[in-house]
Protein backbone atom coordinates (compact mmCIF):
# COMPACT_ATOMS: atom_id res chain seq x y z
CA UNK A 1 0.00 0.00 0.00
CA UNK A 2 1.48 3.40 -0.64
CA UNK A 3 1.41 6.23 1.92
CA UNK A 4 -1.27 9.17 1.54
CA UNK A 5 1.72 11.58 0.88
CA UNK A 6 3.14 9.56 -2.16
CA UNK A 7 -0.79 8.97 -3.60
CA UNK A 8 -1.05 12.65 -3.53
CA UNK A 9 2.52 13.29 -5.02
CA UNK A 10 0.90 10.34 -7.65
CA UNK A 11 -2.61 12.44 -8.23
CA UNK A 12 -1.75 16.29 -8.16
CA UNK A 13 -0.32 16.53 -12.37
CA UNK A 14 -3.82 14.46 -13.35
CA UNK A 15 -5.82 16.75 -10.88
CA UNK A 16 -4.26 20.11 -12.31
CA UNK A 17 -4.50 19.16 -16.07
CA UNK A 18 -8.70 18.39 -14.94
CA UNK A 19 -8.84 21.93 -13.61
CA UNK A 20 -8.37 21.12 -9.63
CA UNK A 21 -5.89 21.13 -7.16
CA UNK A 22 -5.77 18.43 -4.25
CA UNK A 23 -6.78 20.02 -0.95
CA UNK A 24 -6.39 16.57 1.05
CA UNK A 25 -5.37 12.86 0.22
CA UNK A 26 -6.37 10.29 3.61
CA UNK A 27 -6.21 6.76 4.18
CA UNK A 28 -8.23 5.14 6.88
CA UNK A 29 -8.99 1.89 7.80
CA UNK A 30 -7.22 -1.53 7.61
CA UNK A 31 -9.82 -4.02 6.34
CA UNK A 32 -11.16 -2.36 3.47
CA UNK A 33 -9.43 0.48 3.59
CA UNK A 34 -10.89 4.10 2.57
CA UNK A 35 -9.12 6.62 0.34
CA UNK A 36 -10.23 10.07 1.11
CA UNK A 37 -9.43 12.68 -1.82
CA UNK A 38 -10.61 16.09 -1.51
CA UNK A 39 -9.92 18.47 -4.14
CA UNK A 40 -11.42 22.21 -5.42
CA UNK A 41 -11.45 23.89 -8.47
CA UNK A 42 -7.75 25.49 -9.01
CA UNK A 43 -9.87 29.27 -9.43
CA UNK A 44 -12.14 28.06 -6.26
CA UNK A 45 -15.18 28.24 -7.73
CA UNK A 46 -17.76 25.97 -6.30
CA UNK A 47 -17.57 21.97 -6.67
CA UNK A 48 -20.33 20.07 -8.02
CA UNK A 49 -21.17 16.15 -7.87
CA UNK A 50 -20.31 15.90 -11.28
CA UNK A 51 -16.69 17.36 -10.60
CA UNK A 52 -16.77 14.83 -7.69
CA UNK A 53 -17.82 12.07 -9.81
CA UNK A 54 -15.14 12.92 -12.75
CA UNK A 55 -12.50 12.81 -10.22
CA UNK A 56 -13.51 9.71 -8.85
CA UNK A 57 -13.56 7.40 -12.48
CA UNK A 58 -9.95 8.96 -13.52
CA UNK A 59 -8.48 8.35 -10.03
CA UNK A 60 -10.14 5.35 -10.01
CA UNK A 61 -8.14 4.53 -13.81
CA UNK A 62 -5.51 5.73 -12.51
CA UNK A 63 -5.39 3.88 -9.33
CA UNK A 64 -6.32 0.42 -11.24
CA UNK A 65 -3.14 1.13 -13.82
CA UNK A 66 -1.13 2.12 -10.64
CA UNK A 67 -2.57 -0.67 -8.19
CA UNK A 68 -1.78 1.74 -5.58
CA UNK A 69 -4.22 -0.29 -2.71
CA UNK A 70 -3.92 -4.06 -1.75
CA UNK A 71 -7.23 -5.92 -2.26
CA UNK A 72 -10.60 -3.95 -1.90
CA UNK A 73 -10.81 -0.46 -1.39
CA UNK A 74 -13.34 2.20 -0.79
CA UNK A 75 -12.76 5.66 -2.92
CA UNK A 76 -14.27 8.76 -1.50
CA UNK A 77 -14.10 12.36 -3.96
CA UNK A 78 -15.11 15.51 -1.95
CA UNK A 79 -15.00 19.56 -1.75
CA UNK A 80 -13.72 20.56 0.71
CA UNK A 81 -16.54 23.07 2.49
CA UNK A 82 -16.53 25.44 4.22
CA UNK A 83 -14.82 24.45 8.01
CA UNK A 84 -11.83 23.20 5.30
CA UNK A 85 -8.83 21.78 6.44
CA UNK A 86 -5.62 24.13 5.67
CA UNK A 87 -3.57 22.16 4.36
CA UNK A 88 -1.03 24.13 2.30
CA UNK A 89 1.05 27.91 3.27
CA UNK A 90 -0.96 30.04 0.74
CA UNK A 91 -4.31 28.93 2.61
CA UNK A 92 -3.24 31.19 5.67
CA UNK A 93 -3.28 34.06 3.00
CA UNK A 94 -5.93 32.84 1.32
CA UNK A 95 -8.27 32.59 4.06
CA UNK A 96 -6.57 35.55 6.36
CA UNK A 97 -9.07 37.28 8.66
CA UNK A 98 -11.27 33.82 9.56
CA UNK A 99 -11.12 31.36 12.67
CA UNK A 100 -9.56 28.32 12.45
CA UNK A 101 -7.95 25.70 14.94
CA UNK A 102 -4.82 24.99 14.51
CA UNK A 103 -2.91 21.92 16.42
CA UNK A 104 0.98 21.66 16.42
CA UNK A 105 3.03 18.26 16.68
CA UNK A 106 4.85 19.96 19.20
CA UNK A 107 4.11 22.46 22.16
CA UNK A 108 4.89 25.73 21.75
CA UNK A 109 4.48 28.23 24.90
CA UNK A 110 2.66 25.75 26.67
CA UNK A 111 0.62 24.52 24.36
CA UNK A 112 -0.47 22.33 20.88
CA UNK A 113 -3.75 23.84 19.82
CA UNK A 114 -4.76 27.05 19.40
CA UNK A 115 -8.44 28.88 18.04
CA UNK A 116 -8.24 32.19 16.63
CA UNK A 117 -8.54 34.44 13.87
CA UNK A 118 -5.77 34.11 11.10
CA UNK A 119 -3.57 36.84 10.47
CA UNK A 120 -1.52 35.69 7.24
CA UNK A 121 1.20 34.20 6.56
CA UNK A 122 5.04 35.41 7.68
CA UNK A 123 8.15 33.34 5.76
CA UNK A 124 7.24 30.21 6.91
CA UNK A 125 5.06 31.32 10.12
CA UNK A 126 1.39 31.17 10.31
CA UNK A 127 0.72 34.10 12.35
CA UNK A 128 -3.20 33.66 14.59
CA UNK A 129 -4.63 35.99 16.74
CA UNK A 130 -5.80 34.83 20.11
CA UNK A 131 -8.21 36.72 21.68
CA UNK A 132 -5.56 40.19 21.20
CA UNK A 133 -2.50 38.09 21.63
CA UNK A 134 -0.56 36.77 18.38
CA UNK A 135 1.13 33.54 18.26
CA UNK A 136 3.38 32.35 14.98
CA UNK A 137 3.22 29.09 14.41
CA UNK A 138 5.91 27.35 12.60
CA UNK A 139 3.80 25.99 9.32
CA UNK A 140 6.19 22.82 9.27
CA UNK A 141 4.37 21.89 12.42
CA UNK A 142 1.28 22.38 12.21
CA UNK A 143 -0.69 19.04 12.43
CA UNK A 144 -3.91 19.43 11.03
CA UNK A 145 -5.73 22.83 11.18
CA UNK A 146 -8.93 23.87 9.78
CA UNK A 147 -11.55 27.01 9.39
CA UNK A 148 -14.31 26.83 12.27
CA UNK A 149 -17.19 26.95 10.90
CA UNK A 150 -19.43 30.48 12.20
CA UNK A 151 -21.50 32.87 11.40
CA UNK A 152 -18.88 34.98 9.52
CA UNK A 153 -18.45 31.73 7.21
CA UNK A 154 -21.56 31.10 7.22
CA UNK A 155 -22.00 34.75 5.82
CA UNK A 156 -19.99 34.30 3.39
CA UNK A 157 -21.55 31.27 1.42
CA UNK A 158 -24.23 33.28 1.08
CA UNK A 159 -22.54 36.01 -0.75
CA UNK A 160 -21.75 33.37 -3.33
CA UNK A 161 -18.21 33.53 -2.47
CA UNK A 162 -17.23 30.50 -0.78
CA UNK A 163 -14.52 29.76 -2.61
CA UNK A 164 -12.76 32.86 -0.99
Amino acid sequence: MYPANRLAKMIEAPLREMGFELVRAQISGAQRPTLQIMAEHTDHTTMTVEDCAAISRALSALFDVEDVLDGAYTLEVSSPGLDRPLTKAGDYERFAGFEARVELHEPLAGRRRFRGRILGLFGDLVRIDMEGQAFDLPFEEIQRAKLVMNDELLALADTGRASH
